[in-house]
C-alpha cells in the first residue's frame, strides 16, 4: 500500500481503534505524528502516548486511547481538513470552531503543532490539520 497521506492514515487507525473499542492504536511513527498526538494528549482525547521499537524502520507510536466512566467515545469523529491536494490554510483570527467550541481544530503553525486553542492564544494561523470531535 503506497502511503500518500501518512496523517489520513493515522487519523483512520483511531477512528477505527476507537470504533473497535480497543484500548490502544500503533501507528508508524514520525515527528508529525508525534507532534499530532501530544496535541491529543493535552487536550484530553488520549490518555498516553509511547514510541516502541528502533530508530528507523520498525519504530511506532502507541497511543493509548481514552473513553469515559461508562465506555463511551471520547473522539466521536476525528477528519483529516488539508489534504495533500488540497491545503487549507486558515489565519489566527479565523480559525474554525469544532462542534460549538467542544471539538478541537489541529493546525501545523510556525510554533509547532497547536490546538485551535493554543493558536488562538499565540494568535498564530497555519495549516488545518484535522478536526476531532
Amino acid at each position: 500500500m503506497s502511503m500518500n497521506d501518512p496523517i489520513s492514515d493515522m487519523l483512520t487507525r483511531i477512528r477505527n481503534a476507537t470504533r473497535n473499542g480497543a484500548s490502544e492504536v500503533s501507528i508508524p511513527y514520525s515527528k508529525l505524528k508525534q507532534e499530532l498526538a501530544n496535541v491529543l494528549r493535552r487536550e484530553g482525547y488520549v490518555n498516553g502516548v509511547r514510541t516502541e521499537g528502533e530508530e528507523g524502520k520498525g519504530r511506532a507510536l502507541v497511543l493509548d486511547l481514552r473513553y469515559g466512566p461508562d465506555g463511551e467515545h471520547v473522539i466521536h469523529n476525528i477528519d483529516r481538513v488539508s489534504k495533500p491536494g488540497r491545503r487549507v490554510y486558515s489565519p489566527a483570527g479565523r480559525i474554525p470552531r469544532v462542534r460549538g467550541g467542544m471539538g478541537i481544530c489541529i493546525l501545523s503553525t510556525s510554533k509547532g503543532v497547536l490546538s485551535d486553542r493554543e493558536c488562538r492564544k499565540q494568535q498564530v494561523g497555519g495549516e488545518v490539520l484535522c478536526k476531532v470531535g
